[in-house]
C-alpha cells in the first residue's frame, strides 16, 4: 500500500467517526509518518502515537497550548504483511486507539464501543 492509499484509509476512517466523536475532538491534529522518529526506535513496532493532553486531563489552565498529534505509522503496518482488507481494519484499529487517548476513553470503554 503506498502513501497515497493508507493516508486515504486514516480520512475514510475519519469520514467514518460517529458525530459524539466529532463534537469532542479539540485541538488535535492527525498526521501519517513513514517511522517512528529515532527517539521512539523506527525498529520497534510502534503503530500509533498520542501526543498531548486528553480532554479529560484538561483543566481551566489550558488554553493557546500547541494541538495535541495522533501519529499513524505506515512502515510498521505494512510489516505486520496483512492482506489490504486486514490492513485496513488494522490502521483503523490504530487509529480509534490514539483518538480514544485524545478522548480520555479508557481501554474497558473502547471493547464496549468496539474500538478495541
Amino acid at each position: 500500500m503506498n502513501l497515497r492509499e493508507f493516508e486515504d484509509v486514516v480520512d475514510r476512517v475519519l469520514d467514518e467517526l460517529p458525530q459524539w466523536v466529532i463534537d469532542k475532538i479539540d485541538n488535535l491534529v492527525i498526521v501519517v509518518e513513514e517511522h517512528p522518529t529515532k527517539k521512539q526506535d523506527p525498529e520497534q513496532d510502534l503503530l500509533g502515537l498520542y501526543e498531548g493532553v486528553s480532554l479529560a486531563e484538561r483543566t481551566s489552565d489550558y488554553w493557546g497550548a500547541m494541538p495535541d498529534k495522533i501519529t499513524i505509522y505506515r512502515q510498521p503496518h505494512l510489516r505486520l504483511r496483512l492482506d489490504r482488507p486486514h490492513l485496513e481494519d488494522e490502521i483503523r484499529r490504530t487509529l480509534l486507539h490514539e483518538l480514544a487517548h485524545h478522548l480520555g476513553i479508557d481501554d474497558d470503554r473502547l471493547d464496549e464501543l468496539g474500538w478495541d
